[in-house]
């Protein structure tokens, strides 16, 4: 099963495409989609929905996972996360790729065991994971890897649970 993890944002999407194989998690591809800061919104947001586009038609996902919005303190980040999470759960449905949602706290426990965990403990385990040289860089591509992963571990768990039934 091929799934495809995002870490949604205006500026830079991060995108992480993981397979399960042999009972071990690999990773496919993995980047990020950047915007022009200085373009305007509706045009970052049409950048992002036609990369999103290229990259699902090039590597066929048949499942997705993006994390939740998380909302601390600075109004307008929230908000431009939240537009660029609207266009990625379109080009889901657009390619009708069943959709996880899962907070950070949530990716952190199911990466690392531990939901409070630093940001390089996350990533130095999505190196580990997936068997990889060195981290994933930029920070938001192993974010995304990391989604990912939590997807893979939870669909894995989630099937066990109703094979059992």
């Amino acid at each position: 099963m091929l799934v495809v993890g995002i870490d949604p944002g205006t500026a830079t999407t991060g995108y992480g495409f993981g397979k399960e194989k042999t009972g071990k998690i690999e990773a496919v591809a993995y980047g990020v989609i950047t915007t022009p800061a200085g373009l305007a919104p509706e045009l970052r947001l049409l950048l992002l929905y036609n990369q999103l586009r290229e990259l699902f038609l090039l590597h066929q996902p048949e499942h997705g996972a993006v994390e939740k919005l998380f909302f601390q303190r600075n109004v307008s980040t929230a908000t431009a996360v939240g537009q660029a999470r609207g266009v990625v759960m379109l080009v889901f449905a657009q390619y009708n790729i069943q959709i996880g949602e899962y907070n950070p706290m949530e990716v952190k426990q199911a990466v690392v065991g531990y939901g409070g965990a630093e940001k390089k403990q996350v990533q130095q385990m999505v190196k580990a994971i997936l068997g990889l040289n060195e981290i994933p860089k930029p920070d938001d591509a192993a974010d995304a890897l990391a989604v990912a992963i939590c997807h893979l571990n939870s669909y894995r768990f989630l099937s066990s649970q109703t094979e059992g039934e």
